[in-house]
């Protein structure tokens, strides 16, 4: 059981770490993978596009939880997004519009 356990581990932080790496590292160690376990170049294709469709899904999730992440940060901080302030800046600017028609009258 221990070993199961230690197994599915490795494997895990084996799909945190490939998600973390650039395309160009992934595809190196794939290379590498597919000549160790002496994969014909069919099988070695097929693997490599499986493997480069689960990378990319990993990836956008990760691009994903991260993006939430940082921007729970900056609701809980506080801030105010590029959004929010572009629409305070048209809403002044109508503002100062209005005023301006206001005073000219």
């Amino acid at each position: 059981m221990v070993d199961m356990i230690d197994i599915v581990k490795r494997t895990m932080l084996t799909g945190i770490g490939l998600a973390l790496k650039s395309k160009d590292e992934v595809e190196s160690v794939l290379k590498d993978l597919q000549n160790r376990l002496d994969l014909s170049e069919t099988d070695g294709r097929q693997f490599m596009e499986e493997f480069q469709q689960k990378y990319d899904e990993a990836q956008a999730k990760l691009e994903s939880r991260v993006e939430k992440a940082v921007q729970q940060f900056m609701k809980k901080a506080d801030m105010v997004t590029k959004d929010e302030l572009n629409a305070l800046k048209a809403e002044i600017r109508e503002l100062k519009k209005a005023v301006s028609a206001v005073s000219a009258k």
